[in-house]
């Protein structure tokens, strides 16, 4: 069994169905797991392997980055930041801006005015939102997972990105978890770093493709090594070599 933990907004499915076709005598289980947790899970051992938000604490943990996510900002839907299709930092100056304790994304100067209180999670703070408490900066992925029919985002350019990455213990880093980033990464079944090996229904055709060719005539091609060799002194006018 290989376990696989995923923060809120990653969607792991691309990744396990390609797994479930190659490795189908190894099941895949699913560990959701908040933000805040996932990095605890993998060194006590409770996955072998997890996406996670970065930045995260290294120390023990081998990460491969993939996707850098856009910024949005979560309004409801007669907010003022709705009449433009992107907003910017800026434009957030005069707003109330949540900050939950599970914030994935890292801040240098947060945008706007502090709102009147932290909300334990991204859930929490999306509720608040819909109350007209203040707004609500996240990566795509989570206002898509917290989707409203109340609220609406728009795309903040110029705000800190959230970016996803594959991170395992690089002291349990086994064949599955090897098996795993491959397909991560896009390799094929029989790609150098694979483990799964050649399926037999392709040796014949490997077969067929290793067959001399043939000429014009239908006949095999006679390999210039068996040729029958003509000395000059025969080769005279009229005559024809046997």
């Amino acid at each position: 069994m290989f376990r696989l933990a995923y923060v809120p907004g990653v969607t792991p499915a691309k990744w396990v169905n390609v797994w479930t076709e190659r490795m189908p005598d190894v099941p895949i289980t699913l560990v959701a797991v908040p933000a805040a947790e996932v990095v605890g899970l993998l060194r006590n051992g409770g996955a072998d392997a997890g996406f996670v938000r970065l930045p995260v604490d290294r120390d023990g943990l081998s990460v491969i980055p993939l996707y850098v996510e856009t910024t949005v900002v979560m309004v409801p839907k007669d907010h003022a930041v709705t009449a433009a299709d992107e907003v910017t930092v800026a434009d957030l100056v005069d707003d109330e801006v949540l900050h939950p304790l599970d914030d994935t994304i890292e801040w240098t100067v947060r945008p706007g005015l502090p709102a009147f209180t932290r909300p334990a999670t991204t859930a929490d703070a999306v509720e608040l939102v819909a109350a007209g408490t203040g707004i609500l900066l996240v990566p795509l992925s989570l206002a898509r997972l917290h989707h409203r029919r109340d609220l609406t985002y728009r795309p903040v350019p110029d705000a800190p990105q959230s970016q996803v990455a594959l991170t395992w213990p690089t002291d349990a880093t086994t064949d599955l978890v090897e098996d795993f980033i491959g397909i991560v990464r896009g390799r094929t079944v029989n790609s150098s770093r694979g483990r799964t090996p050649a399926s037999p229904a392709e040796k014949p055709a490997q077969r067929q493709a290793q067959k001399p060719a043939q000429n014009g005539s239908g006949r095999r091609a006679v390999p210039a090594s068996r040729k029958r060799v003509v000395p000059a002194s025969r080769k005279k006018k009229g005559h024809r070599p046997r």
